[in-house]
């Protein structure tokens, strides 16, 4: 269901669950190992998400849900499913390594809720989004109301969530929902491009970037006094030392 793949400091994690990546038990258990490796593994510096498959992530299991919605008893598995979509999705949300979603089919649902999740979302031009759950009764409950009102604004939010809205990649740059919209055949080679190009800057600078840029959202903490310590860390760190001597080397030749 998830091919992984080492490429230099860059971990790859392909969703491999035919006919479109729906999640289920399994899937999520491997998404959650995944995640696990790349925190475990001081060398990885971008976890990058993709498919193999015509969706990115479609969502929840139909099978799954058509089987649980039948019974009290069933119906609260679904919520621990869901509990368990969120748990994960705030990991890879707060995880100290950047977290890249390449979107080359449908991201639908849960799917897009995971790409939400993700610091950098590169979308195919072709590709579709959206927050359907409207429109069978339900919204979306794995922090898509959340992430998706406060990347895009609420206004964005209503009219995609309320209107049981589908757009296209080049309409999801346009909104905010993803940062680069490419044509369908370049979007993989861009993104490893990117991925690539992101992994050879420092990992701790990143981690300390992201952790900060995340303060702005928690009133309980104090971002400014987060840059600061941030920053004096970095100041101790070697390697930030010689990136900066060899950078003013160059200035001053």
């Amino acid at each position: 269901m998830l091919d992984l793949q080492r490429l230099g400091q860059v971990r790859v994690a392909t969703l491999s669950r035919p006919p479109v990546n729906a999640l289920d038990g399994a899937l999520l258990e491997q998404l959650e190992a995944a995640l696990d490796a790349a925190l475990a593994d001081e060398a990885t510096t971008v976890l990058h998400l993709r498919s193999d498959q015509r969706a990115f992530c479609a969502g929840a299991d139909l099978a799954l849900m058509r089987s649980a919605l039948d019974t009290a008893e069933g119906r609260e598995t679904m919520i621990r499913v869901v509990e368990r979509m969120q748990r994960l999705f705030t990991r890879v949300e707060d995880a100290p390594v950047v977290t890249l979603a390449e979107i080359g089919g449908a991201a639908m649902g849960g799917g897009l809720e995971l790409a939400l999740a993700c610091d950098l979302r590169v979308a195919a031009v072709e590709a579709k989004l959206g927050l359907p759950e409207a429109g069978l009764g339900l919204l979306p409950a794995a922090g898509g109301t959340q992430r998706l009102a406060r990347l895009c604004g609420e206004a964005t939010a209503k009219r995609l969530i309320l209107g049981a809205a589908a757009i296209d990649g080049a309409e999801a740059l346009r909104l905010g929902l993803v940062q680069w919209a490419r044509p369908r055949n370049e979007v993989a080679a861009w993104t490893r491009a990117l991925a690539a190009r992101i992994a050879e800057l420092p990992k701790f600078a990143l981690a300390s970037a992201k952790r900060c840029i995340g303060a702005q959202r928690d009133s309980t903490r104090d971002g400014f006094a987060e840059e600061i310590a941030a920053t004096r860390a970095l100041y101790d760190d070697p390697e930030t030392r010689r990136r900066v001597s060899a950078f003013l080397a160059k200035r001053t030749t």
